[in-house]
């Protein structure tokens, strides 16, 4: 199921609130170019700053605007087991095809603590995809774990984010065979790729989602020389998509393109002007504005 390129939606806002409108025009213009999938609500999304009415209503819009035309892979991890619980059966009863489950951030489980969180949330029966960023939430999932857990019927990949290509192969070199692993930096999809990873969810598709779907299928049938030219005329943009915290510079960016108002909630706020500057440039560079 997880295989190709998906894209971490933004959640536009217009003066504090959702900008519905917006959403669903954004999911439609994806869905026009050819994505394999959309992940709302994930940390592209703002996910921590969602209320959990706003994130039920973000699953339920993002669910009947694809109308089955590509996944739905729903944000719904929490450091609250039983909130990720909630949510991960709510996207199962309004049609989602998956769930993205992030690893409980600011609790710092162990890996037993790992192991159980999702062990109860692949009870529920939707398909589960692993979300590793320890970055963001200051526990790393070790590949062994990985690899004792994609043996579940409903545990399908993991996003992995690290940012570690050891941990990658570990991850490749251990689970099961049908376990798929797919990226969550872009700058690190076509290195994920020649490892034996699947895809990506990315945050550049939000923009440019042709051209990341073109690098993962390009790779994927064998036409590896494509992958890389695409890898490498799209890497500043990929670089400059993180100057600052996911997703500041893509939401900046969206907004200088026409597609969002320039909104997030706090405690985000807007980037420093000279970071802001360097995305005119990379922006400009690429041909967008």
């Amino acid at each position: 199921m997880l295989k190709g390129c998906y894209v971490a939606v933004v959640t536009p806002f217009r003066r504090g609130e959702i900008d519905e409108r917006a959403f669903k025009e954004l999911i439609r213009f994806l869905v026009e170019k050819g994505v394999d999938g959309i992940v709302p609500c994930g940390t592209t999304g703002e996910s921590p700053a969602l209320s959990h009415e706003e994130h039920r209503r973000l699953i339920k819009l993002a669910v009947q605007e694809a109308r089955k035309r590509v996944a739905v892979i729903a944000g719904t991890g929490s450091n609250s087991t039983k909130e990720a619980e909630e949510l991960t059966q709510f996207a199962k009863e309004c049609g989602a095809d998956g769930a993205l489950v992030v690893a409980p951030y600011y609790n710092k489980p162990t890996p037993k603590g790992l192991e159980s969180h999702y062990r109860r949330l692949e009870k529920i029966g939707l398909p589960l995809v692993i979300y590793n960023i320890p970055s963001r939430t200051g526990v790393n999932i070790p590949p062994s774990l990985v690899a004792k857990l994609s043996q579940l019927n409903n545990i399908v990949g993991i996003k992995e984010a690290s940012g570690s290509m050891d941990q990658v192969s570990n991850i490749l070199a251990e689970s099961a065979p049908n376990f798929s692993v797919v990226s969550g930096d872009d700058s690190l999809t076509l290195p994920i790729l020649s490892l034996g990873g699947v895809g990506v969810i990315s945050v550049v598709a939000n923009i440019l989602p042709k051209e990341t779907q073109d690098l993962v299928s390009s790779y994927l049938r064998g036409d590896i020389g494509r992958a890389k030219e695409l890898h490498y005329k799209l890497f500043h943009l990929f670089k400059a998509m993180f100057i600052e915290t996911n997703p500041l510079p893509i939401k900046t960016a969206m907004a200088r393109l026409g597609m969002i108002e320039k909104e997030w909630r706090l405690p985000l706020e807007a980037m420093e002007k000279e970071n802001e500057k360097k995305l005119e440039e990379a922006l400009s560079n690429y041909g967008l504005i």
